[in-house]
């Protein structure tokens, strides 16, 4: 009797997708004819918020500074986005048995969420800067704060008290507060970080995930704690 057959790759699709989404987006970018011009139209800097230009909260986030900025965001979007994907599902009919309701939507629209807000955050703290910001970073970090309530837990939640959960978000702000104040980061080419998106994005992806693991196993009549 054969043996079935395993999948060429085993992480979750909806990481897979995210990874292609960060990694397409930046050979675009990469060919584009006028690539300045597309970051200063498409990237985030604080002063669009008091103009009313919210879009580039998102769209910066599929901008970054060269491949290697690139490879380390979809890197990390695997690594962290795998644990999140499986805890949101990938993908289910409604209770009420409407239009389909995915857990891989859910876990795109998380993503993009964390980001959002990590991008926000660094706005209310420099709110006249036309610095721009591009970059997944503040997604992602909202990804590790979230897979950090569950390196302990694989298919559940640790509380926030936990040692792991403790440990890892006290990392976190050390290494983006050496950040702050060396200016070094790997992968970044030299260019200033912002490292008030990371935190932000952190702390959203922390608190979010526990509400968006309930929306989500509530479709499936499924209990988390």
């Amino acid at each position: 009797m054969d043996e079935p057959k395993q999948p060429a790759i085993k992480a979750p699709w909806p990481a897979v997708l995210l990874v292609m989404a960060i990694v397409g987006a930046y050979l675009v970018q990469s060919t584009w004819s006028d690539e300045t011009a597309l970051i200063l139209n498409y990237g985030f800097a604080p002063v669009m918020l008091g103009e009313g230009h919210y879009l580039p909260l998102v769209t910066s986030m599929f901008l970054h500074g060269g491949w290697a900025h690139a490879g380390m965001n979809a890197l990390g979007a695997m690594a962290f986005g795998a644990p999140t994907a499986r805890l949101l599902g990938l993908g289910y009919q409604s209770a009420q048995g409407r239009a389909p309701i995915t857990g891989g939507l859910a876990f795109l629209l998380f993503f993009l969420i964390c980001g959002v807000l990590g991008s926000l955050g660094y706005g209310l703290v420099h709110r006249d800067s036309q610095a721009i910001l591009i970059g997944a970073s503040g997604g992602v970090a909202g990804l590790m704060g979230a897979a950090s309530r569950m390196i302990d837990r694989p298919m559940g939640l640790s509380p926030y008290r936990s040692q792991t959960v403790i440990g890892m978000a006290a990392a976190w702000i050390i290494v983006n507060l050496l950040m702050a104040l060396t200016g070094l980061a790997p992968g970044t080419g030299g260019m200033p970080i912002a490292w008030e998106a990371h935190l932000f994005g952190y702390a959203a992806g922390l608190l979010l995930i526990g509400p968006a693991a309930r929306i989500m196993r509530a479709q499936t009549h499924n209990t988390i704690e």
